[in-house]
């Protein structure tokens, strides 16, 4: 049994009542200094080099992440793809990235317009052939299978390109299509571009060069956004295929000036929507970066369908 009175049964060195002397702990709890006992030294503030956590542990000095850390693979930075290096449409990595990166867009602009100049070189340097070169004109004029050849070749693939992504998207397949597809285009407006004179030519191509320079400057800088008149423009060119098909039965120079004209005027407006469609940015709608070969398809059609137009108003202000 539990003897107050007798000190060895009583705790903290036999003290009566079972308290040290003067009471525990004087000045309340914890002591001024802070617990544990005098003669402890904490070191420092938590956390501590050397303490809890291990050197190399979470906090470091300094914050989160530490000066000098690497993410495996590098960290992302703002407006850089995964890697920080330079955009690539084809790495797995980076697609889907956002377009509306300042650098990516200029890169995929530049990309573009590259691929259309030579396009274009290649298209009017085949139709100066034609033009000048009289064997030229007249192997085509006792071959007329090879237009529908032509023909056959150009429709296969732009179906192909405009229906599957796997052929527009990977390299080398998609400059093979294309190429394919400007040599036909180029051979068939060779042959068209056979039956008017040189005079007409140059100045349908002058007229063109003009017109596509000053729509594509306006489409760059203009605050109206065309990327919303895609269902108007897809119903405009419809009703113009309908009246092309009209005036096939029904022959006549009005017929045919107001047809060309038309034409000429729709596919300006296409080359605008196309344009602002390639830029992205502040428009609604835009082409993703990946799809440069369907970019400079869209405009290499638009600016070949103006050329061809002008030239049927040639033909017909003089036929």
């Amino acid at each position: 049994m539990y003897d107050p009175n007798n000190p060895n049964q009583m705790p903290y060195g036999g003290q009566p009542g079972g308290f040290p002397q003067g009471g525990y702990p004087q000045g309340g709890y914890p002591q001024p200094g802070g617990y544990p006992q005098p003669g402890f030294q904490q070191p420092g503030p938590y956390p501590q080099p050397g303490g809890y956590p291990q050197p190399g542990g979470y906090p470091q000095p300094g914050g989160y992440p530490p000066p000098g850390f690497q993410q495996p693979g590098g960290y992302p930075q703002p407006g850089v793809p995964h890697g920080g290096q330079g955009y690539d449409p084809e790495d797995p990595e980076v697609k889907g990235f956002d377009f509306t990166d300042q650098s990516i867009r200029k890169g995929f602009i530049r990309k573009v317009y590259s691929i259309l100049m030579c396009q274009l070189g290649l298209t009017f340097g085949i139709v100066a052939l034609f033009v000048y070169h009289n064997p030229t004109k007249v192997w085509v004029q006792r071959h007329p299978e090879m237009f529908w050849v032509a023909f056959g070749v150009m429709i296969v693939t732009m179906i192909s390109m405009a229906c599957c992504t796997n052929v527009r998207r990977k390299a080398p397949m998609n400059f093979i299509f294309l190429a394919l597809f400007t040599l036909a285009q180029s051979f068939l407006l060779g042959t068209m571009s056979a039956k008017f004179n040189i005079q007409e030519i140059m100045m349908a191509i002058g007229i063109t060069a003009a017109i596509c320079l000053a729509l594509t400057l306006f489409a760059f800088q203009t605050k109206w956004d065309f990327t919303v008149m895609g269902g108007i423009l897809f119903v405009a060119v419809i009703v113009l295929m309908i009246f092309g098909i009209v005036a096939i039965f029904v022959p006549g120079k009005t017929i045919t000036l107001i047809y060309a004209s038309l034409g000429a005027l729709i596919f300006s407006f296409y080359l605008i929507y196309d344009t602002q469609m390639m830029m992205g940015g502040k428009h609604q709608y835009s082409i993703s970066p990946e799809e440069y070969i369907f970019a400079a398809l869209n405009l290499y059609l638009d600016i070949v369908q103006i050329f061809m137009y002008i030239l049927m108003i040639f033909g017909a202000s003089r036929d």
